[in-house]
C-alpha cells in the first residue's frame, strides 16, 4: 500500500464524488485537499499536475493521476 494519498477536489466534482467512494471501497487512506474550501491551495494542484482540473490522486509524491481512471488507480496503488 502506498504511504501517502492526495486527493485534490472541489465539491461539485462528481468525479471527485467516485474516486474518494473508490478510495473508500478499497481502504486507501488519503489525504483530501478541497480546493473550494482552500483556494490557497490550487498553485499546489498546478505544480503537481500541469493544469487546474479535478480530480488530481497523487500516490506517495511521485505518481500523478489525473481525472478519475479506475483501471490506473489501482495498477498505481497495487505497485506500492
Amino acid at each position: 500500500m502506498p504511504k501517502t494519498v492526495k486527493v485534490y477536489t472541489t465539491p461539485a466534482c462528481a468525479y471527485c464524488s467516485l474516486l474518494k467512494r473508490f478510495l473508500a471501497e478499497t481502504n486507501v487512506e488519503y489525504e483530501e485537499i478541497d480546493l473550494a474550501a482552500d483556494p490557497g491551495r490550487v498553485n499546489e494542484l498546478v505544480e503537481v499536475s500541469g493544469q487546474l482540473g479535478v480530480p488530481v490522486t497523487v500516490i506517495d509524491g511521485q505518481e500523478v493521476i489525473i481525472g478519475y481512471d479506475r483501471g490506473c488507480l489501482q495498477a498505481a496503488l497495487a505497485k506500492k
